[in-house]
């Protein structure tokens, strides 16, 4: 490791078989090392990192001063114990986590590879392998190092790889050896190669290599297409050679992965804060009472010098103060104690173990659980604003499947209406013997098309069939294997063969398929392949008939315009098709034909040569010839294929954007295919303001672009701005806004209760335009252009017009971009972070971000090795974040607040002290009880606390995502709660000293004796701090175990124990020196006017505590406090026999085998998956003509998770807004945001069939009879649904709604007023909880009868 570094690198050379020439360019071995620590640098690195946190610094000073006995009035050992098993927890858990690094880099240092020595193959190890050498892959091999590829097994030197591991992409990829090393397969051949290369030095750019191979005194260019990049495996190759151009840290891949740093949660940043300002405010007492140690010794402490002599050292009254000031620092320590981090760690240990034994994120598919793979962050979790998400493999599975079809106007599919039984499976075995077992299909009206021998369907099937760039590969007979370029040409090559079309083989020239049964062999005439800007594919083929004909697929904005006008009929039916399919988030493709004459093929077929054969501008001219062609065709439907998303991804995206927390997807897809993710997952809906597109190429080009963008939010969201009243139904009118915009401009609205002009505030500053832009809008920027906007002097305006978005989509970027879009939220917003991928392309942007959460899916486990969560589906990061992260903040925040309370409770009783002992850093308490007090006495109580409290069940944290939001803010632990805490506790602390002093100061026993002695004042205070204290951490828990009983009550118990064994006649006779208060707790607990001392103490401090907290949840009720309050409305009403409201035994994530599909029709093409140019110049090469003996797995059929609509749209509420008065005279809160220009639905209750004076109880059981006649709202009208983040998704088509779905009328109690002091009306219930006023809208069950136009609804409600 000491190695000295060789100087950065021009370029490189490699001369092949000779390693005595590489060595002397000192190029990186193929070991690599992702660990921290080695056996010599693990002690003084670790001890280093741990004393960069302040307090672990400031308890080694304190130990230093401590072992200076002229100013230690402590033992040394109260404060290197603690210290010692701090150090010492920390360390182990630092060293197992970097045993596992150790473990996994030696897994992979220690895999096999056949190395070219000597002219014979021979094994050895990765970390073996040098620069240079020459080494065999064999299929389903992961490539050991960067290769420059010799040759392979397959003919001109192709071979195929899958980059899951680099860039995310399972598909297939292409490469092709330079073609004169492309013969020497023979390892005789490969021994006498010496070929040079030169190229580039190692860098991080995935998609880019120049380079030359020098070899025989000629040069051949090298690119990117002959490279094999570490990472990749090979597929259905049998094997290839290649040359080490990078090795080990070298590689693109190590390149690309970011160093593992030291993460620290924003608690631990803010505890280092605040231990620097204890430790000043503890010199500034220390001064206090030193100065008054030098003015009582100067005045008082002289007169007593004859029998209180100073000690030998001391021999003045300066001198005096200023150890004075040294002892003092060491007694009023414990403001911060040790204990605080010992208790630290086991805490986050046990929310550690909570995440591990979770059940609910215990995947069964793959058999894997939850794991946290760090302590230290679990706090942070409920923290995140920001998620950062790779695509492939993370949102979707990568599964394609066949899912609806439009043929000649018909639609076919499965069907969604819920009032009809599920429909079966197709089984096509008996029809067809060659049909794929796994592929599903539900809609049998298809299959009877094509057994009656519909010929539009037969000829729609053909074109599935013979349109493509499929390989196929046949190993018995019947037993077929496609090998396909991208998900969704699999996907419908394997749909024809079930329905009786089926591809069987191919040569350069010929298709063969078998059709009804019946083998047919087409010439392949040409093949005009796709591309990006095409869109499209066509094939042209001539039958055994002789006919030629022309079939195109492509997407249908391309597609339906090159189409002969006669189709115009069927194109209106076709494309009304294609918007429901679309509506269903659903990936479409149209598809044409169109028959040539023989004059017609052989005039393009000329002119087709010319532009193949052309120098110059040959890809444009090609592109016009095959334009020239595709015009005029016929159209024969439309396709719909589905790409599977893992299950339940769009509800945990909206779940997770109804908490306020942003989610960015990076992804190195291309971008038709992010954007078609995007809509399916509903990060991008159809009903959104704009999507703008970032595609620049020049620095110029993207700053015009993001200006572009930020003008049009503004302009659009200035265009909506202004008053939108509409009638309330008798609860008066409010004022709408669009996009976060008012002005003071009223409209008049007609409404039940007549007209009325609302005013509203005035626009905002310009300056702020951004910031209040309520987020209707989506960025999607490409890598190239996203490469500018991270550059220094762009950054700001990236970020800016990036974060006022609701969705942001970034494409074709390289894992180091992934990561420097992290660390740009992470400087310019300061806001918590959370990258999640499952690909080695993860790893950098896992380990910038503040946490990073892998899923063990399958591109490997290289994510899961750098993050600090792991988990098997996307699904579980809404209950790691709002149920975990939630309650492991809330149980910190508790346990901090309280432990700062009772410490400086505990210690400024010195302080206090000190001005009634003549400043002689006395302590007022016995040492024992000093000791054990933090370790002892409060220490279980706060850890049961710190572990087990709740405010609301984990139900409840997911059904109203807004709980989340006060750890964003920042809300339950911040400067401004800690000097609350430290202001509480210095009060009690001058109540626990003051109120026994001045009692016991002129109390006397029964006997007469005076209680005015020190012994039984510090046992009085004590005993009053123990319990004052315990009664508070009683109060403070919100969630009581038994666990919690024992700790808070044993402790207690323990205490008083502990005090009379210590105080023992006992003890004092084997230790006479060390225990001084004999007997003095019996003789003090045994006096009335002790224990009345100790209840007016605990009175004073805690009745104001009660006070406060119970006009605090009158008067200002946290969310917490109202969500608990409506379940304990729901708990009295609930039936106890089976006599629940719909849905609500329903987890959250549940999934319906029903789709609902999204509003709105901007179709998507299913070409969003060939991630480059197809393969049609190779098949018509005839270079991939013979087929290797493996191929792709068949792609599996799946239902996809259902979308619950109206979960997607979060309101935006400005807490500024000042109230509106309604028509009755009421102030409520000013309504927020209503995105679009959708009227606001009315208010009365009478449209819910109930009076105004309904209690909830009341209301609640009306709401079935209202479910079934009132349709889901639209994307507009979701916004405003009462029900919590998952009920409508509970509810099931005509069951009771959920009592979760508040209604607005006044919270009645039966009798009169209410309980405890709760006068709350369910509007200002779900003020708090959503962030706006309470709407009447009705959201019907998920599978209801499909939503009625908007305009039809609102005109209906008025």
């Amino acid at each position: 490791m000491f190695r000295k570094r060789p100087p950065p690198e021009e370029e490189r050379r490699v001369r092949a078989n000779d390693r005595e020439y590489n060595e002397k360019f000192q190029y990186a071995s193929n070991c690599i090392m992702t660990s921290k620590y080695n056996i010599i640098t693990f002690l003084p690195v670790n001890l280093f990192e741990q004393f960069q946190e302040v307090a672990n610094t400031y308890f080694l000073f304190l130990l230093i001063l401590q072992l200076i006995p002229q100013i230690s009035s402590l033992s040394w050992f109260t404060t290197i114990v603690p210290l010692a098993l701090v150090l010492s927890i920390t360390a182990v858990k630092d060293a197992t986590d970097d045993y596992f690094r150790h473990k996994s880099d030696n897994q992979v240092n220690n895999r096999q590879s056949q190395v070219l020595i000597r002219g014979s193959l021979q094994n050895e190890k990765w970390m073996n392998v040098r620069v240079g050498d020459i080494i065999k892959l064999e299929n389903n091999q992961f490539v050991a190092a960067d290769l420059l590829l010799l040759s392979s097994s397959e003919p001109h030197g192709l071979c195929y790889i899958e980059t899951a591991e680099l860039d995310g992409e399972t598909n297939m990829k292409v490469r092709q050896s330079v073609s004169v090393t492309s013969e020497l397969g023979d390892p005789n051949n490969l021994a006498s190669f010496n070929g040079e290369a030169v190229c580039e030095p190692p860098n991080n750019k995935l998609d880019r290599f120049s380079g030359t191979l020098h070899w025989r005194e000629k040069k051949y260019t090298l690119n990117n297409q002959n490279v094999l990049l570490r990472g990749c495996v090979l597929r259905n190759t049998e094997a290839c050679y290649g040359l080490v151009i990078f090795a080990g840290p070298d590689t693109k891949l190590m390149q690309n992965s970011g160093r593992t740093k030291f993460k620290r949660t924003s608690i631990d940043r803010l505890m280092n804060t605040l231990v620097l300002w204890i430790f000043g405010f503890l010199v500034c007492m220390g001064v206090i009472l030193a100065v008054g140690n030098a003015v009582w010794e100067r005045e008082v402490g002289s007169l007593f010098q004859s029998y209180l002599p100073w000690d030998p050292p001391v021999d003045n009254f300066m001198f005096s103060a200023f150890l004075s000031f040294w002892s003092y620092v060491i007694i009023l320590n414990t403001v911060v104690p040790i204990s605080l981090y010992v208790s630290v760690e086991v805490i986050r240990l046990g929310h550690s173990y909570f995440i591990n034994w979770d059940q609910q994120m215990f995947c069964s598919q793959c058999n894997t659980a939850a794991e946290a793979r760090t302590t230290t962050l679990n706090e942070e979790l409920g923290q995140v604003e920001y998620i950062f998400s790779d695509k492939t493999g993370t949102l979707t599975q990568n599964i394609m499947s066949f899912n609806k079809c439009s043929i000649n106007g018909q639609t076919f599919g499965e069907g969604t209406d819920p009032l009809e039984p599920p429909p079966k499976r197709l089984d096509f075995t008996p029809f067809n013997p060659l049909a794929d077992p796994e592929f599903c299909f539900y809609d049998d009206s298809l299959l009877e098309s094509v057994k009656v021998g519909d010929l539009h369907t037969h000829e729609f099937l053909r074109l599935l069939s013979l349109c493509h760039t499929v390989m196929s590969e046949e190993k018995s007979e019947g037993e077929l294997l496609y090998k396909a370029q991208s998900p969704d040409e699999g996907a419908l090559v394997t749909a024809s063969r079930n329905f009786g079309f089926v591809f069987r083989s191919r040569t350069p020239g010929t298709i063969t398929t078998t059709e009804m049964g019946r083998p047919v062999t087409y010439t392949l005439l040409a093949i005009l392949d796709f591309n990006n800007f095409r869109k499209r594919m066509s094939v042209i083929v001539r039958n055994p008939e002789g006919r030629i004909r022309l079939y195109c697929k492509g997407a249908d904005t391309v597609v339906l315009e090159r189409l002969h006008p006669c189709n115009q009929e069927l194109l209106n039916i076709t494309s009304d098709h294609l918007n429901e399919y679309a509506a269903d988030g659903l990936r479409t493709l149209a598809l044409a034909y169109r028959d040539l004459s023989e004059d017609e093929w052989e005039a393009w077929a000329e002119s087709y040569r010319c532009a193949d054969k052309a120098i110059n501008c040959r890809e444009d001219r090609l592109a016009a010839a095959y334009d020239e062609i595709e015009q005029d065709m016929m159209l024969l439907g439309a396709t719909a294929i589905e790409d599977k998303l893992q299950e339940c991804v769009p509800e945990t995206i909206a779940i997770l954007s109804l908490a306020n927390i942003k989610i960015w997807v990076l992804t190195g897809d291309k971008q038709e295919t992010a954007v078609n993710i995007g809509y399916s997952c509903k990060m991008l809906t159809d009903d959104m303001t704009e999507v703008f597109i970032i595609s620049g190429h020049t620095v110029q080009s993207v700053r015009q672009e993001l200006r572009r963008a930020r003008d049009r939010m503004i302009e659009l969201s200035q265009s909506r701005d202004g008053v939108k009243e509409e009638g309330m139904g008798g609860w008066g009118e409010a004022c709408f806004m669009g996009n976060g915009f008012r002005d003071g401009q009223g409209r008049d609205g007609e409404g039940g209760r007549g007209k009325q002009q609302l005013q509203c505030p005035p626009p905002q500053p310009p300056s702020n335009l951004m910031d209040n832009i309520s987020g209707e809008f989506a960025l999607v920027i490409n890598g190239h252009s996203l490469a500018h906007a991270l550059e220094a002097d762009m950054e700001t305006e990236f970020v800016s017009t990036a974060c006022a978005c609701k969705a942001v989509i970034c494409c074709r970027v390289t894992p180091l971009q992934k990561a420097q879009v992290v660390e740009l939220i992470k400087k310019h917003k300061k806001a918590v972070t959370l990258a999640i991928g499952d690909g080695a392309n993860d790893v950098s942007m896992i380990k910038s971000a503040h946490i990073g959460v892998g899923i063990s899916g399958q591109e490997g486990i290289q994510a899961v090795l750098a993050s600090d969560y792991s988990f098997a589906q996307f699904r579980f990061l809404q209950r790691l974040l709002l149920v975990h992260g939630r309650w492991s903040y809330l149980r910190m925040c508790r346990f901090l607040c309280y432990f700062f309370y009772k410490n400086f409770a505990f210690t400024m009783v010195h302080f206090w002290f000190g001005f009634f002992c003549g400043f002689s850093a006395q302590t007022v308490y016995d040492q024992y009880f000093i000791t054990l007090y933090n370790i002892v006495y409060t220490s279980l109580p706060v850890l049961a606390m710190g572990i087990f409290d709740q405010d609301v069940p984990d139900q409840r944290s997911l059904e109203y995502p807004k709980l989340y939001e006060p750890g964003q803010l920042n809300l339950l632990f911040n400067k401004r709660e800690f000097f609350i805490c430290i202001a509480q506790g210095i009060y009690t602390s001058i109540v626990l000293f003051f109120v026994p002093c001045a009692i016991l100061s002129n109390a006397t026993q029964a006997n007469g004796v005076p209680l005015a002695d020190y012994q039984t004042f510090a046992v009085t205070t004590a005993t009053a701090l123990v319990i004052v204290v315990s009664v508070q951490i009683s109060l403070d828990t919100g969630f009581w175990t038994v666990i919690n009983h024992v700790f808070v009550w044993g402790s207690l118990g323990l205490y008083f124990t502990i005090m009379f064994a210590l105080q023992s006649q006992t003890l004092f006779r084997i230790f006479p020196n060390q225990f001084h208060f004999v007997g003095r707790a019996q003789s003090t607990l045994l006096q009335p006017v002790v224990w009345l001392t100790i209840a007016l103490a605990t009175a004073i401090c805690i009745v104001p505590v009660l006070a406060f907290r119970f006009l605090k949840v009158d008067l200002k009720p946290q969310l917490s406090d109202t969500v608990r309050y409506t379940q304990l409305v729901r708990q009295k009403k609930r039936k106890p026999a089976g006599g629940s409201v719909g849905g609500a035994g329903r987890g959250v994530g549940s999934v319906s085998e029903g789709r609902l599909g999204a509003r709105g029709g901007s179709r998507r093409s299913g070409y969003a998956f060939a991630h480059q140019e197809g393969f049609g110049e190779l098949i018509t090469s005839g270079k991939n003509m013979r087929l290797s003996s493996l191929a792709l797995a068949n792609f599996a059929s799946r239902h996809s998770s259902s979308w619950i609509d109206t979960l997607r749209r979060k309101k935006h509420s400005h807490t500024n807004t000042p109230p509106t008065t309604t028509a009755s005279g009421e102030s409520s809160p000013a309504p927020s945001v209503v995105s679009g220009s959708v009227p606001p639905l009315s208010n009365s209750s009478s449209l819910l069939g109930g009076s105004q004076d309904t209690p909830i109880e009341e209301e609640t059981a009306t709401a079935p009879t209202q479910n079934t006649q009132t349709a889901p709202p639209s994307s507009a009208q979701a916004s405003l649904a009462l029900a919590p983040a998952a009920s409508e998704a509970a509810a099931p088509h005509g069951s009771a709604l959920n009592a979760d779905v508040l209604t607005c009328t006044a919270v009645r109690s039966h009798g009169g007023e209410s309980p405890g002091g709760w006068t709350i009306t369910l509007e200002t219930v779900q003020e708090a909880l959503f962030g706006r006023r309470a709407i009447s809208t009705r959201v019907a069950a998920a599978n209801s009868p499909g939503p009625p136009s908007v305009a039809k609804e609102t005109r209906q409600i008025e």
